[in-house]
């Protein structure tokens, strides 16, 4: 679920600050080491068995049906070396934010909780609400450590500290467009390869297949230009650490400045100018602003071209799309480039596991994930029984037998890039592509990897940015209105505060790099 919510969900409640006020200092509420705990990270056996405890965990997602069946499997294995109970509250992700600020600021005993960038996690730490994990990894966590690569430690600190463990088996995204592949070839087009070659495409779907949408994005808030923006090998424009996937302040050329498209507007002013007029001509999608299920229009023949934040398809989708139009084929197009060193990369992930410091049961918390970053059980906690869920295909590939007991939810409590499965009957090439994703040295360093900003002094700036970006941003970025006259209202409405935003990020950049001797 890297690919889920890209938008972000940061608005801390007055609860959860005024809470925070009153958190403990760091170190305050660890625990004792268990009894008997020898330093043996699962545990130990005999007179030094552990007491046994109940490990709340809350996540975000809905129950699988089978979850039951898994536990019981999982406390089985664990009985006789770290002796854990699991009872995992699942949260839906429509109540994700404000249930885990109320429980957080309430003081509940919640043993590891999920947390995100773009949710609340660096509000959460600010104030207080969760261990550092440094000492506990290093003590009971050795494989938690190791299942993933230094560099995702390193960039994923906060002030220095492991404060969350980074759930993640990729270090940027992947991307391509669906196409209507049985379309492209009625019309005698050749295969894609190029953005023009897309272009040209859904150019000759409007002219000559009416009824058929040309083009549509995979959400609105998820723009056509910020998608085409992450194939941008010339300059790399990308998103700041200050207004989340907001591209009206961004970097570009791994030069450590930030940008305002209100003063710099290439290439986005191109892509955008680009963009609007595809919306005039009728290319893309007149009811991209209202719809709300994205998948829908793909699913049902309705449209030839759909971002997608994927090199594939998921099965889901294509069972649907199947059933809806029989004879209908869909393939993907990515202008992804597979070279060394062509992608850039901060190594932030987009999940995380946090312990909050009112838990009770800190060190077996760890205890727990180090389990359950062992193989064998890393494959039943994501992926269910095996012979009933799924099974292995060697030892990094599965087949699923029955997802809808036990659909795999990894990546909100367990991922890593090590342990982690595909599931076969892909496309090969994309999953070669995906590899690549995992592999941290096949990307060049951002230099603002490790870059954390404060936004504690233009708060008041961000919220009034935000309120413009509401009325206008999505919009904008998808061509459903014009670029000038709208980059108009916002200088006019939210420039001064674009500005000075823009100027506070910029400072802390240089600090940042005058620390690092750049």
């Amino acid at each position: 679920m890297k690919r889920f919510l890209s938008t972000a969900l940061v608005l801390l409640i007055a609860l959860v600050a005024l809470a925070g006020c009153t958190g403990n200092s760091e170190g305050e509420g660890k625990t004792s080491e268990p009894p008997g705990q020898t330093g043996d990270n699962n545990g130990a056996s005999g007179d030094n068995k552990l007491e046994q405890v109940t490990l709340k965990i809350m996540i975000p997602g809905d129950r699988p049906p089978d979850m039951d069946l898994v536990i019981a499997e999982a406390e089985k294995r664990m009985k006789d070396t770290i002796n854990v109970k699991l009872d995992v509250v699942f949260v839906p992700w429509s109540d994700l934010a404000q249930k885990t600020q109320v429980t957080l600021a309430s003081g509940e005993n919640i043993d590891l909780i999920f947390d995100a960038p773009w949710l609340h996690i660096n509000q959460m730490i600010a104030s207080g609400f969760y261990e550092p994990l440094d000492d506990l990894l290093a003590e009971y966590g050795k494989t938690v450590l190791e299942k993933r690569p230094q560099q995702m430690w390193d960039y994923n600190k906060y002030g220095g500290k492991i404060m969350a463990i980074p759930l993640g088996v990729s270090y940027m995204s992947g991307n391509s467009y669906m196409v209507r592949k049985d379309i492209r070839e009625k019309l005698g087009v050749p295969p894609i390869q190029t953005y023009e070659d897309l272009i040209a495409f859904a150019y000759k779907v409007k002219e000559q297949e009416k009824g058929i949408i040309p083009m549509t994005a995979g959400s609105a808030t998820y723009s056509f230009v910020a998608h085409h923006a992450l194939n941008d090998y010339d300059t790399h424009v990308r998103p700041t650490h200050a207004l989340g996937n907001s591209l009206m302040l961004y970097y570009k050329n791994n030069d450590g400045k930030v940008y305002n498209l209100l003063d710099d507007r290439e290439p986005i002013g191109t892509w955008l100018a680009n963009t609007n007029k595809w919306f005039t001509d009728g290319l893309i999608f007149k009811d991209i602003l209202t719809t709300k299920d994205f998948h829908q229009p793909i699913s049902a023949g309705k449209v030839a071209i759909v971002t997608n934040g994927a090199f594939g398809i998921g099965d889901s989708l294509k069972n649907t799309f199947k059933n809806n139009v029989p004879n209908g084929e869909l393939e993907t197009v990515t202008f992804f480039s597979p070279e060394k060193g062509a992608n850039f990369t901060n190594f932030k992930q987009w999940n995380f596991l946090a312990v909050p410091k009112v838990s009770k049961n800190k060190e077996r918390a760890m205890m727990f994930l180090n389990w359950a970053n062992e193989k064998e059980n890393y494959d039943l906690l994501s992926y269910g029984i095996e012979g009933k869920h799924w099974e292995a295909v060697g030892e990094d590939k599965m087949k699923n037998l029955d997802t809808s007991g036990y659909s795999a939810f990894g990546y909100v409590w367990l991922w890593n890039p090590v342990d982690e499965r595909t599931v076969i009957g892909g496309d090969p090439k994309n999953d070669e592509m995906d590899a690549l994703l995992r592999d941290a040295d096949m990307f060049t360093t951002d230099i603002l990897a490790g870059f954390e900003f404060d936004g504690t002094s233009v708060q008041n700036e961000i919220s009034q940015y935000n309120t413009v970006d509401g009325q206008y941003y999505t919009a904008l970025f998808n061509g459903v209105i014009d670029p000038e006259d709208t980059l108009k209202k916002f200088e006019a409405e939210a420039g001064p505060a674009l500005k000075k935003i823009q100027q506070e990020l910029q400072k802390q950049i240089d600090e940042f790099m005058a620390a690092k001797g750049k």
